[in-house]
């Protein structure tokens, strides 16, 4: 589904997520707006070794996926976090880490079984 700012997504799947945020100077963005909070392209371009327009496409995915957005003020376009977006990552993580917790279990159970 294509929003009004042409992002395409449904927001409630976590691949896209994951995918964006796999990669590491996207998630050299995402700390750093954790740390600062919202911040101007200016901002975030600054003691980057990369250009502003390689950190713009590399926001344009990060926005794709629902991780951030941005408004404009004045002349200049802020970028932030949407944490409901990183709240979904934790809780995906953690329903992971309990299927593998549980067939770790299962996986103990069937050897302690087999053993004797």
């Amino acid at each position: 589904m294509r929003d009004k700012r042409g992002v395409i997504g449904d927001l409630t799947d976590p691949a896209p997520l994951f995918a964006a945020l796999g990669d590491s100077t996207r998630m050299r963005i995402v700390a750093r707006l954790c740390e600062a909070g919202p911040l101007s392209i200016v901002r975030l371009t600054r003691g980057a070794k990369i250009s502003r327009q390689a950190i713009t496409k590399h926001l344009r995915t990060l926005a794709a996926a629902g991780v951030v957005r941005s408004d404009r003020v004045g002349r200049e376009r802020i970028w932030e976090l949407q944490s409901a977006r990183l709240v979904q990552a934790r809780r995906s993580l953690e329903q992971i880490s309990d299927q593998w917790d549980a067939a770790l279990e299962r996986l103990r159970a069937f050897v302690e079984k087999h053993e004797h």
